[in-house]
């Protein structure tokens, strides 16, 4: 008699509490479940209801896309849809990304997806993308490969082994958290990248008395030194909103600030100077 291999839901929610480090007791205590029940869910022996994956999904924090991932696996249909950023039911988040970025301006700000790509900026955006080759922007930007090319922004990063060495760990976290292989090759390739010669020694351990790791840049306005904010929609009940993220940079001193409003009234001689 052939047995049947456990479903697969139950292999995907154990490798997700197995990446969260929680013990099944752990899971089975914040989920309101016995620890007999989310053992049967693992090993096939029970099929958890839609409710079960969803709440089980929520305590371990994984993205909307796999959630919907989970529940086909269960044999439900996804809970969440995924609509395209351009489409009507996106107009008002469509506007408030713009809002946001046209309100950060004479600083730089960029929309990034769930792999860093950049799918909108401001024009203060412009400092940091003017400054690489087009063969980097033709297709659309990546965040990670602006940073770490060494046809990007090392060549005119005054800090980059310590912006590499940050850049990388955030990336690797997020690839670890998500185990998404899209993440994960662009670990990859990143990660392979030769740094340009005289770029530094390596970057050591991080300093403890610094307010964040700062980005400084060699412009043609002067040396610039920024540091960023990462924000995202909150409540996001859409897979794409879930996955956008807008960067926002600041300066990290005034002389920053001045060169960045120099930046601005030079590429729109006719716009607001900002904050």
């Amino acid at each position: 008699m052939k047995t049947e291999d456990p479903p697969r839901v139950g292999l995907l929610l154990r490798d997700w509490r197995q990446r969260r480090k929680f013990s099944q007791l752990d899971l089975a205590l914040r989920a309101e479940t016995s620890t007999r029940h989310l053992s049967c869910v693992e090993t096939g022996r029970a099929r958890p209801s839609r409710e079960m994956v969803l709440r089980l999904a929520e305590h371990l924090d994984v993205p909307l896309r796999d959630r919907n991932s989970l529940l086909l696996a269960a044999g439900y249909a996804p809970a969440y849809q995924e609509s395209p950023l351009g489409s009507d039911r996106m107009a008002m988040a469509r506007q408030a990304l713009r809002s946001m970025l046209a309100g950060h301006e004479p600083y730089p700000a960029a929309v990034v997806d769930r792999v860093w790509n950049i799918v909108d900026s401001n024009r203060s955006m412009s400092l940091l993308l003017d400054s690489v080759p087009p063969t980097l922007t033709a297709e659309g930007a990546n965040v990670m490969r602006l940073i770490l090319h060494p046809d990007g922004l090392p060549q005119h990063c005054l800090n980059f082994a310590e912006v590499r060495a940050h850049a990388l760990g955030r990336l690797l976290h997020q690839a670890n958290g998500t185990g998404r292989p899209e993440l994960r090759a662009l670990y990859d390739e990143v990660s392979a990248y030769p740094p340009p010669p005289d770029t530094g020694a390596p970057a050591g351990p991080v300093d403890a008395t610094g307010m964040v790791v700062p980005l400084r840049l060699r412009t043609p306005f002067g040396d610039m030194a920024l540091f960023s904010m990462i924000a995202t929609f909150g409540a996001p009940a859409d897979v794409t909103l879930s996955e956008l993220a807008v960067e926002t940079f600041f300066p990290m001193d005034e002389e920053t600030a001045r060169l960045l409003r120099l930046h601005a009234a030079a590429a729109d001689p006719q716009g607001p100077q900002g904050p």
